[in-house]
């Protein structure tokens, strides 16, 4: 989408953005390329230059007009000593904060007084591996989940205003209590990120021969693991009830496995009984977890059928690819490329429709392509 075909949006300026890190920076890029004026500040005078020069708003000047929105994109325990000082220095101003823990923010804005009225706590599920103002995009939230975690004492327009936000910026608002949203998130992003560190972890005094033999299922797993530790200590101290009671458990799933396959592992394959089973109810646990997950655009989870077509890793062959793709009026409902380590080509699953799969091999073989599950 060009900048000149941007919809237009509702909020209204000045906006103040309270943090120039990724996700302050992507709400500030986004809402200025819309025409909004968003004014921009950071402790980090060098954070503060990057995302002016990024386009992410600008610097403050001594005639500013008094601000109508603050969002606050700290790290979760200063958000709310500096949600506290924006209430006070902006008495007119709705003011919300995108951390990823709602609970313990609200606890200290209740303990210290704080006019909740205008506070309407948030948090947009979107992110990159890439920190910092230069790794903001403008789409950064489009068609992602934008929780809304007002408290009793949020105005309807205060709440109106930040889910005017969101919708601004392309997401979905959700409305969502802050320790329902915390329960949530401990689930789906902070115990996934723990885990993910825990098996790259493992990779460190592994030996070299061993991570020639990485493939796709690795790397999915490990995606995250390099994500800010700085940041992530932030974000599990404070959401750390949540995130321990879901870890007890999936300790107490993973001591299931560990036993079991104690007992599987016993000369002439003679395994206990009952030790099989149980490794195949974990993995049947997990096949019953991940169809739970939203499909395409947030919608029910679908079933597709896979296509891999062997790619040669040269420039401009993906492209042909998919356009040979298109032009034989198939869509591409999923992708995944995975390369295989010294292998001068690399393989492209398409997920299509099922029913699709079957004529969209014929044409790629007839244009050429190897499809891998053709032989």
């Amino acid at each position: 989408m060009s900048l000149g075909t941007l919809p237009p949006v509702a909020t209204t300026g000045p906006v103040r953005i309270v943090g120039t890190g990724l996700l302050g920076a992507s709400i500030g890029l986004s809402l200025a390329t819309r025409g909004v004026d968003v004014v921009l500040h950071d402790s980090s005078r060098t954070a503060l230059a990057l995302a002016r020069d990024v386009g992410a708003g600008r610097l403050p000047a001594h005639d500013d007009a008094p601000v109508r929105l603050v969002v606050v994109a700290a790290p979760p325990d200063v958000t709310a000593e500096v949600v506290i000082a924006e209430l006070a220095a902006h008495p007119h101003a709705v003011v919300t904060d995108v951390a990823s823990v709602k609970g313990a923010v609200l606890d200290e804005l209740v303990a210290a007084g704080a006019d909740l009225s205008r506070y309407v706590g948030s948090h947009p599920m979107a992110g990159r591996e890439r920190s910092g103002p230069t790794a903001a995009r403008a789409d950064l939230f489009a068609g992602r989940p934008w929780v809304i975690a007002g408290s009793d004492h949020s105005s309807a327009e205060a709440v109106l205003a930040v889910r005017q936000l969101a919708t601004d910026l392309g997401a979905t608002p959700l409305a969502m209590e802050a320790r329902e949203h915390d329960a949530a998130v401990a689930v789906v992003s902070h115990v996934p990120q723990v885990v993910a560190s825990l098996v790259a972890a493992r990779l460190t005094d592994a030996p070299a021969a061993a991570l020639d033999l990485s493939g796709q299922g690795l790397r999915d797993v490990t995606r995250i693991a390099s994500s800010d530790a700085p940041l992530w200590t932030s974000i599990l101290a404070a959401n750390a009830a949540a995130v321990r009671s879901v870890l007890m458990d999936l300790r107490a799933d993973l001591d299931v496995v560990i036993d079991a396959l104690g007992e599987a592992d016993v000369p002439h394959g003679t395994a206990a009984v009952g030790a099989l089973g149980a490794l195949a109810r974990t993995v049947t646990a997990g096949n019953l977890g991940v169809a739970r997950i939203p499909g395409k655009h947030g919608g029910a989870p679908r079933h597709y059928e896979v296509v891999t077509v062997l790619v040669p890793d040269a420039p401009g062959e993906l492209a042909r690819l998919f356009s040979d793709v298109g032009d034989a009026e198939v869509n591409i409902e999923d992708l995944q490329l995975e390369h295989s380590p010294r292998q001068p080509v690399g393989l492209a699953m398409i997920s299509v429709l099922t029913g699709r799969s079957a004529p969209l091999e014929k044409e790629l073989v007839a244009r050429g392509w190897r499809v891998a599950n053709r032989g």
